[in-house]
């Protein structure tokens, strides 16, 4: 998951950087996704091609998380590059953050809960100040 993180603002950069090249961030996304679709689609025939056959039968909601990637890239890839991609990911991290605490507290989307004590508020709340501090400009 760590490298993960890495590829986050990597995202963002290259692709506000597209953007920007071909004068359109709305393009630039259409383009991320046509790659990543198709590394996905390889990544799904090759571990689990059956998994489609399950789609139909699934919750219709757990559908418009492809909503909330649409809106994180075009968003990233086009105020990004304006606000500086460091601070743009501080507040993705910020959103994430308090969005991550709240669906494990809940057990939203059938997640597994974990409670929001005072000792884990505790520790986001200085992950929070740390991201706000190496921010700072």
């Amino acid at each position: 998951m760590l490298a993960t993180g890495f590829g986050i603002p990597v995202l963002a950069a290259m692709n506000g950087a597209l953007g920007r090249h071909i004068g359109s961030p709305a393009v630039a996304a259409c383009v991320l996704f046509a790659v990543a679709f198709g590394i996905a689609l390889i990544a799904a025939l090759v571990t689990n091609p059956g998994a489609v056959a399950k789609l139909p039968g699934a919750p219709r909601q757990w559908f418009m998380a492809g909503f909330f990637v649409a809106f994180y890239v075009l968003a990233i890839t086009w105020i990004g590059p304006d606000m500086g991609i460091g601070r743009a990911v501080f507040y993705v991290l910020l959103g994430q953050l308090i969005a991550a605490a709240v669906i494990d507290h809940f057990g939203l989307f059938n997640a597994r809960v974990a409670v929001l004590t005072w000792s884990r508020a505790a520790g986001i709340a200085l992950m929070v100040a740390g991201i706000y501090v190496t921010q700072r400009v």
